[in-house]
């Protein structure tokens, strides 16, 4: 562990000589001269600009190889959005032109389906309604032999 220690000069004339020793006064007037240049180019410089500096910072080799890798995510972004894209249309192109005639012709199918049951129930209500044994009387005119079936001449 550090241990910070402040040691003062004992001799106050060694200390004016000192290059860098300096007065309270001129501290101040330090600080004021900081803060008007620091005002000065934040109203000037710009976030490109101070991020454009950080080139100097950055060591060739380091920026080379950050380059690299940002531009191998993009253009491995850009292939798998175009694959991804291509699979899309593939498949949605596939299901309009493969399912949606499918779909209707199975419709028009179970339409039929329904029409034909239909027609078979109307036709045994009627059949139940001629028999003789049912609870409803035959219709005037209707003749019992025309029932059993067409009889040739003679018998």
């Amino acid at each position: 562990m550090v241990k910070v220690e402040i040691v003062e000069e004992k001799d106050p004339q060694s200390s004016g000589n000192s290059p860098y020793a300096s007065t309270s006064s001129s501290r101040h007037s330090s600080q004021e001269s900081i803060s008007s240049i620091s005002s000065e180019l934040s109203a000037e410089e710009s976030l490109y600009d101070r991020i454009s500096a950080l080139v100097d910072i950055v060591p060739p080799t380091t920026r080379h190889s950050i380059s690299t890798k940002v531009s191998k995510t993009v253009s491995f972004f850009k292939t798998s959005g175009k694959v991804v894209g291509n699979i899309v249309w593939i498949v949605t192109t596939s299901a309009l032109l493969v399912g949606l005639p499918l779909a209707l012709s199975l419709e028009d199918e179970a339409k039929i389906v329904a029409q034909e049951r239909e027609m078979m129930a109307q036709q045994q209500g009627a059949q139940q309604m001629l028999s003789p044994g049912s609870a409803y009387p035959p219709p005037p005119g209707s003749d019992q032999a025309s029932q059993k079936g067409i009889v040739p001449p003679g018998f």
